[in-house]
């Protein structure tokens, strides 16, 4: 069994990214003295205005007709939600593109009027947290890095929307509509309330913090279950009619692991929050917090992987782990030890991706993360293990279209969520003063 390339894999410095970033001057966020936190929808919603505001996103400029039939409505319904949001401020027509006919009036076409507004996604990691800026087509504008601030929460929380809206700052030009956030941890989307054990919080009031000091809009999802959204609304070269039938199963690994399913274009999000594979069994000797060994986020995880390749004296044991990128560099200049190491890794992955394929039988699998993306050279023993586990064959299985940005999408999407389902109540909620 072999793991399908992405289609189009997005790559690119990390660090400090603008697109059309304006000089800086004054966001037009307006700090507010309460939040307004919607739990976000993660999938493809139905409804003919979601449907032809997306076909839009993806395909504009389109005409009417192309929308009716990607929608699957009604001209006239599909006119009068057009009408609508072009009012709304959502579409914009394009007269310069129109098709005269025999007779009657030009067709016009319409697209999503995507340079007045941005969205502001937010990713926290255990070690970094990323900002992003977005237009409403899902096209990232630019976006920042930074640590993940220690300390309390809503301290921590503080300082990341304060620097969150410096650099959304840059976009003066633009009115931003919507805060999404991604992180790990156990979520609860309708009160925007986190428990992370990595970053020592218990009901971390993330969306209370970050919306009010934005004044917008907020909406907080699990990481791993937005990335498996990002998939279905986001990625590059995606075609609804045959990748939002079935069921889809989205495994990710970096320095945590998860996984999130989807079924028939919609990520199933339990009330519970999500389930966890972290103490999978994995029959390593590795020791894990929990009492046990051989638990597969520490074993798989960056800060497993850089541990053993310093007991094996690849790399040298100092207090500081290094960066993971310093044990590939090792790999690629042709130790074996490091590329015994990772071998190892891409195994242990592709056994446990394995496992939780016939758990859930799905009719593709996605692997995303750094654990996938960062070192291709093992995307064969990932593969191979996976093949060798269980039914092998009959399922789907391949790389992220996102490469090394799963994160970034995956606070995109969060971000737009609402627009994309319900693309008029959203822009009302997003304009309404508090």
């Amino acid at each position: 069994m072999s793991i399908a390339a992405p289609h189009a894999p997005l790559t690119g410095s990390v660090a400090v990214r603008t697109g059309s970033a304006r000089p800086a001057g004054t966001a037009q966020t307006r700090p507010a003295s309460r939040s307004r936190i919607v739990p976000p929808t993660l999938g493809i919603i139905d409804g003919p205005a979601a449907a032809v505001f997306r076909a839009a996103a993806v395909h504009g400029p389109i005409y009417r007709d192309d929308g009716a039939r990607m929608s699957g409505a009604s001209a006239a319904t599909v006119n009068r939600h057009v009408s609508a949001m072009l009012s709304a401020g959502l579409l914009r027509e394009r007269p310069d593109l129109a098709v005269s006919g025999a007779a009657g009036r030009p067709r016009i076409p319409f697209e999503v009027n995507h340079e007045p507004y941005l969205t502001v996604g937010i990713h926290i990691g255990a070690i970094a947290t990323s900002v992003i800026v977005s237009d409403l087509r899902g096209r990232i504008l630019g976006g920042v890095d930074l640590p993940t601030p220690p300390g309390d929460s809503d301290s921590a929380l503080a300082k990341v929307t304060a620097s969150a809206r410096r650099f959304v700052a840059r976009w003066h030009r633009r009115r931003p509509l919507w805060v999404g956030v991604a992180l790990g941890g156990r979520v609860d989307p309708v009160a925007g309330v986190v428990d992370h054990a990595r970053l020592g919080w218990t009901g971390a009031r993330v969306g209370e913090v970050i919306g009010s000091g934005f004044g917008l809009p907020v909406s907080v999802a699990g990481q791993v279950e937005a990335m498996a959204a990002s998939e279905l609304l986001l990625a590059p070269q995606r075609t609804e009619s045959t990748e939002t039938r079935g069921n889809d199963l989205y495994f990710y690994a970096r320095e945590t692991v998860g996984v999130a399913v989807a079924f028939d274009g919609r990520v199933h999000t339990p009330a519970a929050g999500p389930g966890s594979i972290a103490h999978l069994s994995t029959g390593s000797d590795v020791p894990c917090e929990c009492g046990a060994t051989g638990c597969l986020e520490v074993t798989v995880g960056d800060r497993g992987v850089l541990r053993a390749a310093q007991r094996a004296g690849v790399l040298p044991a100092t207090a500081t782990l290094p960066p993971i990128a310093a044990l590939y560099r090792e790999a690629r200049s042709g130790s074996t030890a490091a590329q015994q190491i990772l071998t190892e890794r891409a195994q242990t992955l592709g056994r446990a991706v394995a496992v939780v394929r016939d758990l859930f039988n799905p009719d593709r699998v996605t692997l995303g993360g750094q654990a996938f993306t960062d070192y291709p050279e093992a995307a064969p023993h990932v593969a191979q293990a996976l093949s060798r586990g269980g039914r092998a064959g009959t399922t789907d299985a391949r790389i992220t279209r996102f490469g090394k940005r799963v994160q970034e999408h995956a606070a995109c999407v969060v971000s737009l969520s609402s627009l994309y389902s319900n693309p008029l109540a959203t822009m009302r909620k997003a304009t309404v003063r508090v």
